[in-house]
């Protein structure tokens, strides 16, 4: 399963741990995907999305039309340039 959400693409993140002695060993930062049935269009889909997503599903109301319609706006214009 990949680990990405479908909504913001946030993704897999690599790093160290640093332990006390400044020793580093590498190590993956995981985002918190949760498996979500949002309604689009009148039918029910299932989605990949980052609970920072569920989140704003829930406080802004909005409903996953628009949450789809407000992502696309942002990648489209960065696609042009």
């Amino acid at each position: 399963m990949a680990m990405k959400c479908d909504n913001c693409l946030k993704g897999i993140m690599y790093g160290h741990n640093v332990s006390h002695s400044k020793r580093r060993t590498n190590r993956t930062f995981k985002p918190n995907i949760q498996k979500k049935s949002i309604v689009v269009n009148g039918r029910s889909m299932r989605v990949k999305l980052c609970t920072n997503c569920i989140k704003l599903l829930r406080k802004k109301e909005l409903d996953a039309k628009k949450m789809l319609e407000i992502r696309t706006q942002e990648i489209v214009p960065s696609i042009g340039n």
